[in-house]
C-alpha cells in the first residue's frame, strides 16, 4: 500500500473532519426525504423512521470494534477498508427497490460510517498531547460542523430536483473522493511495534478494563448525554420543522444553521481557551450555557406557542455549550487507558451512539408531539450529563 506523506495539523484536521462528516451526511441529508421514501417504496411512516434506527444501532455496535481493529492493524488501514464498505452501501441504498433492502444497506452504512470518527480521535491523541491535542480536536469540530448545516439543506434540494436516490449517490461520490484523499495523504500514526496482537484474550481484557472503570462511565456519559439533548432535536426535525414550525421540506436550515453555528463558535472558543484555562473551568462554562439554554427553552414553551426565532435560538446556545465541554472531556476519556487508546475511543463513541439510537428510536417518537416535551427532554439530558461530570470529579478527587 502506498506510503503516506507527512501532513501539517491543519491539513490533518481537514481530512479527519471530512471523515467525521460521513455520520451527519448519512443522517441529516436524508431526513427531508422521509415522505418521498415512504411514497416511493410504499412503506409505513414507522418503517421509514426505522431506517434511521437501524443505521444508528449498527453504527453503535461497530464503533466498539473500529478502535480495537486499529490498535491491531493500524489506523489508516481500518479507515480505508471502512470507506470502501460505506461506498458500496451508499450505492446499494440508492438502488433499493423496497424498504427492507434500504434497511439492509443502511445497516451496512452504519457498520462502516463510524471508523473515521473513532480512529480519527485516536490518531490525534497518538500524534499530539495536552493543549495541542485539544486545539486539534476543536479544529476538527469546527470544520466538521459544516456538515450538519449544509446536509439537510442539500438533502431538501436534491429531493426536490432529482429525488431521494440522488442523496445516496452523492454520498457514494463523496466517499470515493475521500478514499482517494486518505490513500494519498492520511498518515499512519500507530507504528507496527506499538500495535497490539488481535486475539480474544487481548480484546476481552481490554474491553473488561474499560467497562469496569467507573470513571469511564462518568466521563463518557457526560459526552453522550450532552449530545443526546441535541440529537433529540435532530431526530425530531421532520416533526419540529414541518408540523410545529409549519415550514417546508426545503427549510430545515432554520433549525440546523443555528445549531451548527453554536457548534462552530463553541469549538472556536474551546480552541482559543486550550492551554489558557483548565479543563475544569472550561467544562463549567460549557454547562452554564447547556443548562441555561435548555431551561430557557422549557420555560418559553411552557408559556408560549412555538415560533420560528424563539424556538430555534436555544439550540444555538445549547450547541455552543456542548462544544465547550466536548474537547476536554474527550481527552480525559482517551487518557484513562493510553496503551489501548483505540479501544477507549471505540467505547466512548459507542456510548454516544447507543444513547443516540435510543433517543432516535424511542424518546424522539414519544416526545415529538409537542415542542415543550422536546425541550423538557433536552433539559433532562443535560442535567444527567452534568450530574455524571460532577460525580466523576468527586470520584477522581477521592481516589487521588
Amino acid at each position: 500500500m502506498r506510503s503516506s506523506t507527512p501532513m501539517n495539523s491543519t491539513a490533518l484536521a481537514c481530512i479527519l473532519a471530512a471523515l467525521a462528516m460521513l455520520g451527519p451526511f448519512a443522517i441529516d441529508t436524508y431526513l427531508p426525504a422521509f415522505p418521498a421514501i415512504q411514497q416511493s417504496l410504499q412503506a409505513h411512516t414507522l418503517e421509514v423512521q426505522q431506517t434511521l434506527t437501524a443505521y444508528m444501532l449498527s453504527f453503535a455496535v461497530m464503533t466498539l470494534w473500529h478502535g480495537a481493529l486499529s490498535d491491531s492493524f493500524g489506523r489508516r488501514n481500518v479507515i480505508l477498508i471502512a470507506l470502501s464498505v460505506f461506498a458500496v452501501a451508499s450505492f446499494g441504498c440508492a438502488s433499493a427497490h423496497n424498504i427492507h433492502y434500504l434497511w439492509g444497506f443502511r445497516i451496512l452504512q452504519g457498520v462502516s460510517a463510524g471508523a473515521g470518527m473513532v480512529v480519527g480521535r485516536a490518531i490525534i491523541r497518538d500524534l499530539y498531547e495536552g493543549p495541542e491535542a485539544e486545539k486539534l480536536l476543536s479544529l476538527v469540530t469546527m470544520i466538521f460542523s459544516i456538515a450538519p448545516a449544509i446536509a439537510p439543506i442539500l438533502g431538501g434540494w436534491l429531493v426536490g430536483i432529482w429525488g431521494w436516490r440522488a442523496i445516496f449517490l452523492l454520498l457514494f461520490g463523496y466517499t470515493v473522493v475521500l478514499w482517494i484523499a486518505c490513500y494519498r495523504w492520511l498518515p499512519e500514526s500507530l507504528t507496527i511495534d506499538k500495535r497490539q496482537a488481535f486475539s480474544a484474550d487481548f480484546l476481552w481484557s481490554s474491553y473488561r478494563q474499560v467497562f469496569r472503570s467507573r470513571l469511564f462511565y462518568l466521563k463518557a456519559g457526560t459526552i453522550a448525554f450532552n449530545f443526546a439533548g441535541l440529537f433529540l432535536y435532530i431526530s425530531a426535525a421532520p416533526a419540529f420543522i414541518t408540523q410545529h414550525l409549519k415550514l417546508g421540506a426545503d427549510q430545515f436550515g432554520w433549525q440546523f444553521v443555528p445549531t451548527v453555528g453554536g457548534i462552530f463558535l463553541g469549538a472556536l472558543a474551546a480552541n482559543r481557551m486550550a492551554g489558557k484555562l483548565t479543563v475544569w473551568v472550561q467544562v463549567n462554562a460549557g454547562f452554564c450555557f447547556l443548562i441555561g439554554a435548555a431551561f430557557t427553552n422549557v420555560v418559553y414553551h411552557a408559556l408560549f406557542a412555538p415560533q420560528l426565532f424563539w424556538s430555534v435560538m436555544p439550540l444555538f446556545f445549547y450547541a455552543f455549550g456542548m462544544s465547550l465541554v466536548a474537547p476536554g472531556a474527550t481527552l480525559l476519556v482517551l487518557d484513562l487507558f493510553p496503551e489501548i487508546r483505540g479501544v477507549v475511543a471505540s467505547c466512548q463513541s459507542a456510548s454516544v451512539t447507543f444513547v443516540s439510537a435510543l433517543i432516535a428510536g424511542l424518546v424522539a417518537p414519544a416526545l415529538d408531539h409537542a415542542v415543550f416535551s422536546l425541550a423538557l427532554g433536552q433539559l433532562t439530558c443535560c442535567v444527567i450529563a452534568a450530574s455524571l461530570w460532577y460525580s466523576g470529579r468527586r470520584f477522581s478527587r477521592s481516589h487521588m
